[in-house]
């Protein structure tokens, strides 16, 4: 029980860990990896659904998928240019999940090689549903005026592969995240 209390713990540390990113584009108030883990696997369910893949597996590469971050940090993209960022990854996650009990380890780990292999409809879901992630939280900070975050929207949606993901991020090119909630307030009485 201790080690899972550890992990636990350990995952708890991701609401401390900063988006790099966002800070190498002048955004202020940039959001933690656990947030960004969050909406990654509520995309990832809501993706999961629209082309018809199991969602629980998704939901299981999403939620982990930036696990390692906890041990390494988050690294921007400049990083990975001198960082072998991808070996460091591999290796935190296995030091992470070695002294789970074998029924989570072997789930988490066959969950994190399936999806870095990218040869399922659920590994590419839940890789859509990272990068749509990123650029719905650009989007929101181009909407809040932090013009800068437009340099996502330059590559990621290259990398989109699933349809629903392609038609998103279409949608939410003319979308104003701000706009969501306006009408919630207002009710006859």
């Amino acid at each position: 029980m201790k080690n899972v209390l550890d992990f636990i713990a350990e995952a708890g540390m991701l609401k401390r860990v900063k988006r790099s990113g966002w800070w190498m584009v002048g955004v202020p108030f940039e959001e933690n990896v656990a947030s960004h883990s969050f909406r990654c696997a509520v995309i990832g369910y809501v993706l999961a659904k629209m082309e018809g893949t199991d969602p629980y597996k998704v939901l299981i590469m999403t939620l982990f998928n930036d696990i390692h971050e906890a041990r390494i940090n988050d690294s921007h993209k400049v990083a990975h240019r001198y960082i072998d960022v991808r070996s460091a990854e591999k290796k935190a996650f296995a030091d992470q999940v070695e002294n789970l009990d074998d029924k989570i380890k072997g789930d988490l780990d066959a969950c994190r090689k399936e999806h870095d292999t990218q040869e399922t409809p659920e590994s590419l879901v839940a890789r859509d549903a990272d990068i749509l992630e990123c650029l719905i939280q650009a989007k929101e900070y181009v909407d809040l005026k932090f013009s800068n975050a437009e340099k996502f929207f330059k590559k990621a949606p290259d990398h989109l592969k699933t349809k629903s993901a392609v038609e998103l991020w279409k949608q939410a090119q003319e979308w104003d995240s701000n706009k969501w909630w306006e009408n919630l307030g207002q009710f006859d009485r």
